[in-house]
């Protein structure tokens, strides 16, 4: 369940701050009341988890005035503002400047909680897309995101970051499901354009016309939305599903590259999700764009290829899933580890995200298994198998890794704990941690 909003109820009359005040918290909100609007400054900050409820005329401060104190700090933060009899122009007024909305005394208190709703639900989106933008605008939370330990993994952050500094174009290619998308942002957030804007546009959502005018414009009457082009200057045009570029619009694009010159003012970061197995993106794009887009590429490993790293992203997912749904993570046998490391993955991390939360209402349920939820994505006619097999070494050493990575959290670090369960002297355990990467502070 998500957090209760938080209302804070300004009003210098003390019976109308408590009838607020009650009438609210058995709506469900967590209430606060200030006499003065000087004293809410002090605990309304920018980030505000919640709404404002303020009355127009009070003494020192009046109402507008802490509208617009509030607005300079957060033009998002909802406020409600009262009014009394007569005061609906200075009410107009505030609405002007920012208000969510306004009531008249006397005022319907259904109202006053179907309004409250409203705005916290605004609130809340506002806090959520502002938290996102600055996630996607931190290219060490985005790096960190890119989970694994395997040497694939390792040189594809090692990559980022170099070509990151970089000012060349990019192309992105590799399997769906694969987190292209995520390195394109990573990419930009971790460069000298991490400030600036970020466009994304997936190419193949468009007809070609309309492809043609929310890239280049123009765009139709009325709307201020620019051409992508113009909308991304100084920053990154990322361009998912490029093969999908009519032949016109690729001379369009190349010509718009060339007459940047170099170095670039916008950085294209070109996105390929090309499906068809006897093609490439090169084949699908002009050589001259290709050679342009391409002078700097990040191929994604699928996830078959990335070892333990299955195990490790199938732990913190069904980690993550069983507190979302309030129940215990799947414990994951010997057999069923070496399945998904054995998997082909023909859908890579999104198909294990599916699969994970799957397994994790299974076991709330008491039924079902890890090796069914495999067979049912990967067609029961085919072995639930990769083409290539890996050394039993490999198997023994992820499923040991993932074994003492389940004990060390279940018990939240306690090494005396994990020895006994384990049945493992303090000085083999502490060897095979620091074999496997694992840090007892890491569970703490």
């Amino acid at each position: 369940m998500p957090q209760a909003m938080k209302i804070a109820i300004v009003d210098d009359e003390q019976d109308m701050r408590q009838s607020i005040s009650q009438w609210l918290a058995l709506s469900g909100f967590e209430t606060a009341t200030y006499a003065r609007a000087e004293d809410a400054l002090k605990e309304i900050g920018p980030d505000y988890p919640g709404v404002v409820v303020t009355d127009i005329k009070m003494p020192g401060m009046d109402g507008i005035t802490f509208l617009k104190r509030l607005m300079s700090q957060d033009s998002t933060l909802p406020v409600i503002m009262i009014t009394g009899h007569g005061d609906v122009p200075m009410a107009v007024e505030a609405m002007r400047i920012g208000a969510f909305d306004f009531m008249e005394k006397p005022f319907n208190p259904d109202r006053m909680t179907e309004l409250a709703k409203r705005a916290s639900q605004t609130r809340r989106l506002a806090l959520d897309n502002r938290a996102l933008r600055r996630e996607l605008g931190d290219g060490t939370v985005l790096v960190k995101k890119l989970i694994g330990s395997s040497a694939v993994m390792e040189r594809l952050r090692e990559d980022i970051l170099d070509l990151g500094q970089a000012d060349g174009h990019v192309l992105i290619d590799g399997e769906t499901g694969t987190g292209k998308t995520l390195v394109a942002h990573a990419l930009h957030a971790v460069g000298p354009r991490a400030g600036r804007k970020f466009v994304q546009i997936a190419c193949a959502a468009f007809d070609p016309e309309a492809l043609t005018a929310r890239l280049f414009g123009p765009i139709e009457d009325g709307s201020t939305t620019l051409p992508a082009v113009e909308e991304a200057r100084g920053g990154t045009l990322c361009l998912e599903d490029i093969e999908a570029l009519s032949p016109t619009l690729q001379a369009r694009l190349l010509t718009f590259i060339n007459e940047q010159g170099s170095p670039a003012e916008t950085r294209i970061i070109a996105v390929s999700n090309l499906q068809e197995q006897d093609k490439t993106v090169e084949d699908m794009l002009r050589p001259d764009l290709f050679y342009r887009l391409a002078a700097m590429k990040i191929t994604l490993p699928p996830l078959r290829n990335r070892g333990e790293d299955i195990l490790t992203l199938f732990n913190r997912l069904s980690d993550q899933f069983a507190e979302e749904y309030g129940c215990d993570a799947p414990e994951v046998t010997a057999q069923e580890a070496a399945q998904l490391m054995q998997a082909p993955w023909p859908g890579n991390v999104r198909q294990l995200i599916n699969i994970a939360e799957r397994a994790v209402l299974q076991n709330r349920r008491g039924s079902g298994t890890i090796a069914s939820l495999l067979m049912a994505d990967n067609e029961a006619s085919q072995p639930v198998m990769t083409t290539e097999g890996k050394p039993l070494k490999e198997y023994v050493e992820a499923f040991e890794r993932m074994l003492i990575d389940n004990t060390m959290r279940r018990h939240k670090g306690s090494i005396a704990a994990v020895m006994e369960e384990l049945c493992l002297p303090r000085r083999t355990l502490n060897e095979k941690m620091a074999k496997y990467g694992l840090s007892r502070a890491d569970y703490l």
